[in-house]
């Protein structure tokens, strides 16, 4: 069978029991779809995913030399990889296959039964035309690489970090401030125990920075992603500090002789509606 020549489409509408059929006129889907461009045949069963319906399908393939198969019922999600093994069974390519949703976007959502009929034989036409463009596809295997990205370290990706990295995985945690922390480290209690938000937070910050799987970059933003799902490329801009990483311990006695203005340059502390600013040191 030439799959590549001209498209010869067999085209299969199912009633779903009532989920479809209590609101589109089905049979009047079939006539149309019979007439459409490149339609050698179109046929009609209460169940297109039971076995008799995949049979119908696949004698039809042989029968009419069909090359492409589209189905109109339920969701892509529900049944789509059932519908793409009986074309493989009818000897086609998987990938000459196209299905038409008629059930949740038609049918569950339409009141009108001839609105309805209108829409699904819409989406019935625009399926045909789509399967006709359809190129063989092959599956192939690529190597994956385990390793996790986590874009901001705030509460949640702390954990997020920590419960892949305790799973065995490695991860790179990016954070474009200077400390992961974020909101969360602001804060004086959580809602809605109220419990102190430091003491959650602390000892999950520091997990972070001991585990021996968590790549932790801070001061560092993400200019660049490509590659495809299990093989992304990440390009990761780590802003100058000035600083030995290595040596700092956090006391803060070089902001005495900093020469540019120190960040932060005031303490604000609020209390109620009242915030009192001050001054650390003049830039």
């Amino acid at each position: 069978m030439n799959q590549n020549g001209q498209p010869r489409i067999g085209v299969f509408i199912c009633h779903c029991g009532t989920n479809i059929a209590g609101k589109v006129n089905v049979s009047e889907v079939v006539a149309f779809a019979a007439e459409l461009d490149n339609v050698v045949v179109a046929r009609e069963y209460k169940f297109m995913c039971s076995d008799p319906g995949q049979e119908l399908i696949r004698q039809c393939i042989r029968e009419y030399n069909l090359n492409r198969v589209v189905v109109a019922s339920c969701s892509p999600l529900m049944h789509e990889p059932t519908f793409r093994v009986v074309t493989s069974e009818g000897g086609l390519n998987p990938f000459f296959f196209q299905m038409a949703n008629i059930r949740e976007q038609v049918s569950w959502v339409t009141e009108d039964p001839e609105k309805a009929t209108k829409k699904a034989k819409a989406m019935v036409a625009a399926a045909v035309r789509r399967v006709a463009l359809h190129d063989p596809l092959t599956k192939k295997e690529v190597p994956v690489r385990p390793e996790v990205l986590i874009v901001g370290g705030g509460i949640a990706g702390i954990h997020a970090a920590l419960t892949y990295a305790n799973s065995g995985k490695k991860v790179y945690l990016v954070e474009k401030d200077a400390s992961i922390g974020g909101h969360m480290s602001h804060l004086d209690k959580t809602f809605p125990t109220l419990d102190c938000a430091a003491c959650i937070l602390t000892p999950k910050m520091s997990e972070v920075g001991k585990h021996p799987n968590i790549v932790l970059l801070t001061w560092s933003e993400i200019e660049e992603v490509s590659g495809y799902v299990g093989n992304f490329k990440v390009k990761i801009r780590k802003k100058a500090r000035y600083v030995d990483i290595s040596k700092c311990n956090g006391c803060g006695a070089c902001w005495e002789n900093c020469p540019t203005t120190i960040t932060p340059s005031e303490r604000i502390i609020r209390k109620g509606n009242i915030i009192i600013k001050t001054v650390e040191k003049e830039a």
